[in-house]
């Protein structure tokens, strides 16, 4: 009788799934990127209705557009737990979601887990979770255990079923993030050539009854077509998609962070050569889809950015839950098994650590807030660093939290038509009027945005009251008519010349 192997059991998977909570635990809000923008647009679809000051600045119709995951499920808990309770329940959700969908795929396929998951589970945390894509990275989690449906049925005969379940749950994944249903269709297609060539069925006769299959999981292209989403043509970038690989795992430390991409990378090309190693044939084939997607995909496209770096991260977590260890080598298995727990344990309490590190930035730059008047219009102006540069201190977006707790209007939000429900009514504060706006790149940087003299010399000074800078020296006037009102060495405010000033905790230069 086979000795139970520790990897395999309930208990192991469990502790990996609340292990993917924990990094969020311990801070105030999760300090992922672009996170506090979005915390602004839910306070706006929450409460504008019931504020004048938000009114007289934004406009929200709530639309049929894919790209409303967490955007629903604040808006339905924030009666209970407010905008920021909410969005940061569902947010530390999202990575035990995650690590479950990995396990309930590996179920599915009737294996037990795979000895190299334990290098999988900490990419609950890859770049776009840490960038703030949280409607994605939802959308992603549950198309995860969408496919684990998809399989489980599919494996059991149950096909007619699938279909009649499967289309509303297309639908929910869709309207969550359209990236994620759409990495759902190929993941399910993948998957089902596989299925059937496993009954005998050849590659080509294979290939038209999956496409057939999958035909139902399509609907949402109708939604789709009448979008009318904006944005610049396609545009690739192959040699950023290098760049991608090793940020894989990015969060703070650039050594550390590239070293464990490596480990996570020689797994799969042990994996590959190893004759003691194979990848299940179900969900390699589903992530070696998804690898393809990833390099075809462009950088930009329907008005979305870093398109086909969305996906690396889950493409390489399929694939390492599909590694296999042949029968004879239990020793080698073993020692798989413990490396790859470790891992998982070193991960954990590194990313616990750094995500306790940025919220200290985060926290400092929002002592400001008190000192702004409620209903304000604020430019903001953050000191933002190269995009190469590893590890930042994620005050880009900020300025969201500020508009949760105080009302305002700020030039960090995303309006994007077809992307978004949001947009201002201030169109004769552009070209300060949305993100990326409010980031001033140092000059010798690739992307540059906004110019911080410029901004100072031209905004509109009929829209903006105050004028708000993060991780810029404090001085006493921006401009003749751009006082300093308030600092404390991160958020610097000032007021033009006639709006209201508050001065609680914070102190002017003398």
């Amino acid at each position: 009788m086979m000795r139970a192997r520790w990897w395999e059991s309930r208990w192991f998977a469990l502790a990996a799934i609340l292990l993917a909570a924990v990094p969020l635990l311990l801070p105030t809000f999760p300090p992922l990127a672009d996170l506090p923008g979005h915390v602004g647009r839910y306070h706006i679809a929450q409460a504008i209705d019931g504020s004048p000051d938000l009114a007289r600045h934004w406009r929200f119709e709530w639309a049929l557009i894919g790209n409303l995951g967490v955007d629903l499920l604040v808006h339905a808990l924030a009666p209970l737990l407010g905008v920021e309770g909410a969005t940061r329940l569902i947010v530390t959700l999202i990575p035990p979601l995650f690590v479950a969908g990995l396990i309930l795929v590996t179920r599915a396929t009737g294996l037990p887990l795979s000895p190299a998951a334990g290098f999988a589970f900490p990419l609950a945390y890859c770049f776009p979770f840490q960038f703030g894509f949280v409607n994605f990275m939802l959308s992603v989690a549950l198309a995860l255990h969408a496919l684990a449906l998809w399989i489980w049925l599919g494996r059991t005969g149950r096909v007619v079923l699938r279909t009649f379940l499967l289309i509303p749950v297309s639908c929910v994944l869709w309207l969550a993030h359209s990236s994620g249903w759409g990495l759902f269709g190929l993941l399910a297609f993948a998957s089902e050539v596989q299925l059937l060539r496993s009954t005998g069925t050849s590659w080509s006769a294979a290939a038209v009854r999956a496409t057939l299959r999958c035909v139902p999981l399509a609907l949402p292209v109708a939604a789709m077509l009448g979008s009318g989403t904006a944005g610049e043509p396609p545009s690739w970038d192959f040699t950023a998609k290098l760049a991608w690989i090793a940020s894989l795992l990015r969060e703070r430390w650039k050594l550390y962070d590239v070293a464990s991409a490596i480990v996570v990378a020689s797994v799969l090309w042990m994996a590959i050569r190893d004759r003691r190693v194979r990848f299940d044939p179900v969900i390699g084939a589903s992530a070696a889809i998804a690898f393809v997607a990833y390099l075809l995909l462009p950088r930009l496209a329907l008005g979305g950015a870093y398109v086909d770096m969305r996906i690396v991260g889950p493409a390489t977590a399929l694939a390492l839950v599909a590694v296999r260890v042949r029968p004879g080598s239990e020793r080698f298995e073993r020692g798989l098994a413990i490396a790859a727990a470790a891992f998982l344990l070193m991960r954990t309490l590194t990313s616990t650590v750094a995500m306790l590190l940025v919220a200290q930035p985060q926290q400092r730059a929002l002592e400001v807030v008190e000192a702004i008047p409620r209903g304000a219009a604020v430019l903001v102006l953050v000191n933002e660093p190269c995009s190469s540069q590893w590890s930042t201190r994620r005050l880009g977006h900020i300025a969201g939290i500020a508009i949760a707790r105080r009302d305002l209007f700020t030039n960090d939000q995303w309006t994007l038509a077809g992307q978004q429900a949001l947009d201002h009514r201030h169109p004769g504060a552009a070209p300060y009027t949305s993100d990326p706006s409010q980031l001033v790149y140092p000059a010798q940087c690739e992307y540059r945005t906004t110019e911080f003299a410029t901004a100072i010399r031209d905004f509109d000074r009929s829209t903006f009251t105050h004028v708000w800078t993060l991780d810029f020296p404090a001085r006493r006037r921006l401009a003749p008519d751009v006082r300093l009102i308030w600092s404390n060495g991160v958020s610097a405010l000032y007021a033009v010349d006639g709006a209201p000033t508050r001065l609680p905790g914070g102190a002017a230069p003398q």
